[in-house]
C-alpha cells in the first residue's frame, strides 16, 4: 500500500511526543509498504536528518512554512473562528504543494497527524485517517487552569475553538484514531466511540535494563520547554525534592531533555542538574534511581513513563498520568497527589530497596506485555486496509 503521511514537524531527531509517535509509526508501516512523508517545517532541516528518515520513505518533502507569514494566517484564524493553532500551521503555498504532491503519487491512503494540519486534506476524496492523538482542546483548558488571568484568557479562547473545531473536523476523515481510551472519552462528538485506540509503543530493544553506578537519586525527563513539562520539573524541583531532602539531605536530582525554558535553568543548584539535549536519553535512566513524573495538565500517554519502566525504574506519577498509562496502583507503578505524597514514595523506594526492585520489575512487565510500536502499528494498518477493501 502507498500511504502518504501528514505531519505538522519534521519527526527526527525525535524530542517531542508527536515525533515519536510519528516516527515508530513511520518505521514499522514501511516494513511493508510505500511511505511518501510531507512533513511541515518552520525551522532549517539538516540533511543528515532527512538521510534518516528516507531510509523509510520512498519520498521525503519538507514543506517549509516561514514565520513571516504567521501573523497574517493566525489572524485570519481568529476572524474565522479557528483554533490559532491551525492558522499558525496553515499556508496558502502548502496547500498546492500538497496538493501536487498528492496528485503526483496518488496514495492508497493518507493519514494525518494531528487536528492542526487536518485543513490541507480534509476534502480529499482519498481514504484517509485522523489521529488525534491527544485532545488538544482539553490540554488548552488544563493549561488555562494554572495560567494567569491574560493567559488564561487566551488559552479558554483556543479550548472554545478546539473544542469546535474537533467536532467538526471528525466527520471529514474515514477513521480516527487516538492514543489512549481516557483520551477518547474526552472528544466533543456524540460518535467518540468510532475513534479507534492506537496506544504509544516502547523501542523494547532500545529502552532496555542497563546495569550501572546510580549517580542521581530522582529523575525527570522530556522536552523541557513544553508547559506540562515545566510545569512538572518546577513542582519537582520546589515542593517535592525540599520534602526529601529532610529525610536525605544528599539527595541528587536530575532534569533531563531538550530546550530547557529558562524557568527549568533557573532550577539548578548543587543538587539539582539541569541537562538539556542528551544524544542517548538511556544515559539519563540507567543513572538515576527513581523516576518521577507527576503530570498535573496536558493529556496523553506518557512516554517518558514507557522508557522508564522499560528500562526497570521504579517509577512515581500523577492519577492523570496514570488514566493513559493503566498501570497497576502500588504494584507496577506509584501515585501521588501532594508534594508530601510524592515525597513520601519517594523516600520509600529509597529506603525499601526490596519494595523499589519489586516495583520496578512489575513495571517492566507490564510495558514489555501491553505497549509495542509493531503491535500499535498493525492496529493501524488494519483501519488502512479496511478502507482500501471498502473502496474496492
Amino acid at each position: 500500500m502507498k500511504i502518504l503521511v501528514l505531519l505538522s514537524r519534521v519527526p527526527y531527531p525525535i524530542e517531542k511526543g508527536d515525533k515519536l509517535r510519528a516516527f515508530h509509526q513511520i518505521r514499522c508501516l514501511s516494513k511493508n509498504n510505500e511511505i511518501i512523508l510531507c512533513a511541515l517545517s518552520d525551522a532549517l532541516v539538516k540533511p543528515e536528518d532527512v538521510k534518516v528518515l528516507k531510509e523509510f520513505c520512498i519520498e521525503v518533502h519538507i514543506i517549509s512554512i516561514n514565520k513571516a507569514g504567521m501573523i497574517w494566517n493566525v489572524i485570519k484564524a481568529f476572524v474565522n473562528g479557528k483554533p490559532l493553532q491551525v492558522g499558525y500551521f496553515y499556508r496558502c503555498s502548502a496547500q498546492k504543494k500538497i496538493n501536487s504532491i498528492i496528485a503526483k503519487c496518488s496514495p492508497d491512503h493518507i493519514y494525518c497527524q494531528l487536528t492542526r494540519v487536518s485543513d490541507y486534506v480534509k476534502d480529499s476524496k482519498i481514504p484517509k485517517t485522523l489521529d488525534y492523538q491527544d485532545v488538544f482542546s482539553m490540554g488548552a483548558k488544563r493549561r488555562a487552569e494554572t495560567s494567569s488571568p491574560f493567559m488564561k484568557l487566551f488559552f479558554m479562547m483556543e479550548y472554545r475553538r478546539l473544542l469546535r473545531y474537533e467536532h467538526h473536523i471528525f466527520n471529514k476523515f474515514d477513521h480516527k484514531t487516538i492514543i489512549s481510551l481516557p483520551d477518547r472519552d474526552l472528544l466533543p462528538h456524540p460518535s467518540r466511540q468510532e475513534v479507534v485506540i492506537i496506544p504509544n509503543g516502547v523501542d523494547h530493544e532500545f529502552f532496555s535494563p542497563v546495569k550501572r553506578p546510580k549517580t542521581h537519586d530522582i529523575l525527570f525527563t522530556g522536552n523541557m520547554s513544553y508547559p506540562p513539562n515545566i510545569d512538572a520539573a518546577r513542582f519537582i524541583a520546589e515542593k517535592i525534592y525540599p520534602l526529601v531532602l529532610n529525610e536525605f539531605p544528599e539527595a541528587k536530582l536530575l532534569i533531563a531533555g531538550a530546550n530547557p525554558h529558562a524557568k527549568i535553568l533557573a532550577l539548578q543548584s548543587s543538587n539539582i542538574t539541569v541537562t538539556g539535549w542528551i544524544p542517548d536519553i538511556r544515559d539519563s535512566y540507567a543513572s538515576s534511581q527513581i523516576f518521577i513524573a507527576p503530570m498535573r495538565i496536558g493529556t496523553g500517554l506518557q512516554n517518558k513513563l514507557l522508557e522508564a519502566m522499560a528500562m526497570e525504574l521504579p517509577c512515581i506519577t500523577s492519577v492523570l498520568a496514570n488514566q493513559a498509562l493503566g498501570a497497576k496502583e502500588n504494584n507496577e507503578i506509584l501515585i501521588g497527589t501532594t508534594a508530601a505524597e510524592y515525597a513520601n514514595h519517594i523516600i520509600k523506594l529509597l529506603t525499601d530497596q526490596d519494595f523499589a526492585q519489586s516495583l520496578a520489575q512489575n513495571g517492566h512487565a507490564f510495558v514489555k506485555k501491553i505497549f509495542s510500536w509493531e503491535n500499535s502499528t498493525q492496529l493501524l494498518l488494519q483501519l488502512f486496509d479496511t478502507s482500501k477493501t471498502n473502496e474496492n
